[in-house]
């Protein structure tokens, strides 16, 4: 498998991980999904002057809904082709810790818009929701780097 075709695999099969975990956390704590990507994608909207709000209010929540959503699978399957298109380069370095970087990365890479529009603040963030967001990350990274040194191999 070429690396390219890999790193798209790997990156959704990354976000299928990542999804899951997230979704296992509010199951089991009662929690309420984040708004933060919905947030994210409403000031981005706002910065560059695209309007979302055609429709009225409800369709235009769960516009900001789904292109949150689809910012979240962008970023996730992206990383995926740059894992896949870097791993050459540190190929000496073993798949786990690979993958912990690759978790560092990816967090900086979904967070950083959020954080820039004011979305959210991760000094608020409390334990809970350190933990929340790094255990997906990391089975993001591991799964993601995992996947690729397979898929390239086979």
């Amino acid at each position: 498998m070429n690396r390219l075709t890999a790193g798209v695999v790997a990156g959704a099969l990354g976000t299928l991980v990542l999804d899951a975990a997230t979704y296992a956390d509010v199951a089991l704590r009662g929690r309420p999904t984040s708004t933060v990507p919905a947030e994210t994608v409403g000031k981005l909207a706002e910065r560059f002057g695209v309007d979302l709000d055609a429709g009225g209010d409800e369709k235009a929540a769960n516009r900001r809904s789904g292109l949150g959503a689809l910012l979240g699978y962008a970023v996730g399957i992206g990383t995926g082709v740059v894992v896949a298109l870097v791993r050459p380069r540190w190929s000496e370095v073993p798949t786990v810790p690979f993958g912990l970087g690759v978790a560092a990365a990816v967090m900086v890479a979904a967070n950083a818009p959020a954080i820039a529009t004011g979305s959210t603040d991760p000094r608020e963030w409390g334990l809970s929701g350190w933990l929340a967001d790094i255990v997906p990350h990391v089975l993001y990274g591991v799964t993601t780097a995992a996947a690729v040194d397979r898929l390239v191999q086979a």
